[in-house]
């Protein structure tokens, strides 16, 4: 490596160690973090602390068992039916129990603390929650197993569709061969239902159809304009690749010429500040399964890497001065923020 780059990367770790200062000075005795309803808030720090244990201004840090605790109470959250959540029946009868489960499974698989049994209860409970039917909702993933209304979006999606494809070879490990798994095509074409295929906003994507519209459309089937969003068109592409979708796939191809006319690092956009955290999080993770270097000329790890670390504050944390999706929580966006690093590096 030339100078350049061992500086480069030496930053990125110091803005790593500085981050898992943070998060571990703020882990509660029990193992959790922020909020103890919400299973995700745990894993998310599991899942970033995990990708850099082996730094060493983290490794030290690490050995009072901080992430054998982390595991520990996300593994106490898991319910009979296999997801991890705590219920909640003013809700729906459950907690979100998609999205942490969904959350909870990356990050226990990645950390590699937690029983193959546990890891395949949650892989049960998540194919299981996917929607059936012939309605474009079918094949997608809400916030619920247990809903009032019929319910999918693309965020919800691509969490379950990315966690359940890293954690496939576990099938392997089954002794009661009734091998969990969700239907891939109908999946996939939930996701293209809410991919925009023609105008400026070819390739985009939506979070479902019912956000902000921009109108209806004249073709003869009626169909409404989606509003595409930055954030929600990194979380396509990862479903996509998820689904084992090649970079050359129209789909896929068509989705990365729309990042390419958007490029940006200064706002999610389609939504400025709101899911900043978020947009960064899902550009990088998306981004990698693509096998992607370049976007429109741009580095996006050394571009994404340096915006994140400018955005770093004094304490080790990061967060959003925007509190739109919880971002306000600087567990929550300094684990996203660690996440995105770790790739970058």
């Amino acid at each position: 490596m030339t100078g350049v780059v061992i500086a480069a990367v030496a930053a990125v770790e110091a803005a790593l160690v500085n981050g898992a200062g943070f998060l571990l000075a703020n882990q509660e005795s029990d193992g959790h973090w922020s909020d103890a309803q919400m299973p995700a808030l745990t894993a998310l720090p599991l899942w970033a602390l995990s990708g850099c244990a082996e730094l060493d201004g983290v490794k030290q840090r690490l050995a009072d068992g901080s992430l054998r605790r982390a595991a520990d109470f996300v593994l106490k959250t898991q319910r009979a039916d296999g997801g991890f959540y705590v219920p909640k029946p003013g809700r729906g009868g459950s907690g979100l129990g998609n999205y942490n489960t969904s959350v909870c499974l990356s990050a226990l698989y990645d950390s590699g603390l937690a029983p193959k049994s546990a890891l395949l209860a949650a892989r049960t409970y998540i194919a299981s929650s996917q929607l059936t039917g012939d309605d474009t909702m079918a094949g997608g993933f809400g916030y619920d197993k247990v809903s009032r209304r019929r319910y999918a979006d693309l965020s919800n999606t691509s969490y379950a569709m990315s966690a359940m494809a890293k954690t496939a070879s576990l099938e392997e490990y089954r002794t009661d061969g009734r091998r969990a798994d969700i239907d891939w095509d109908k999946a996939i074409k939930f996701v293209e239902n809410l991919m925009v295929t023609e105008g400026p906003d070819a390739g985009g994507a939506a979070y479902n159809e019912r956000t902000p519209q921009a109108g209806v459309s004249t073709n003869a089937q009626g169909r409404v304009h989606l509003r595409a969003y930055g954030s929600m068109t990194y979380a396509a592409v990862l479903s996509m690749c998820a689904a084992k979708l090649e970079r050359g796939d129209p789909r896929v191809r068509q989705s990365l010429e729309y990042l390419q006319k958007y490029w940006t690092v200064d706002e999610n956009p389609g939504m400025g500040s709101q899911g900043l955290y978020y947009f960064y999080d899902i550009m990088a993770r998306a981004l990698s399964a693509a096998k992607v270097d370049i976007v429109g000329g741009h580095d996006w790890k050394k571009e994404l890497s340096a915006k994140v670390m400018s955005l770093q504050k004094p304490d080790g944390s990061w967060s959003n001065d925007n509190n739109r999706f919880w971002e306000s929580n600087p567990v929550l966006c300094t684990s996203f923020a660690m996440i995105v690093l770790e790739l970058c590096r």
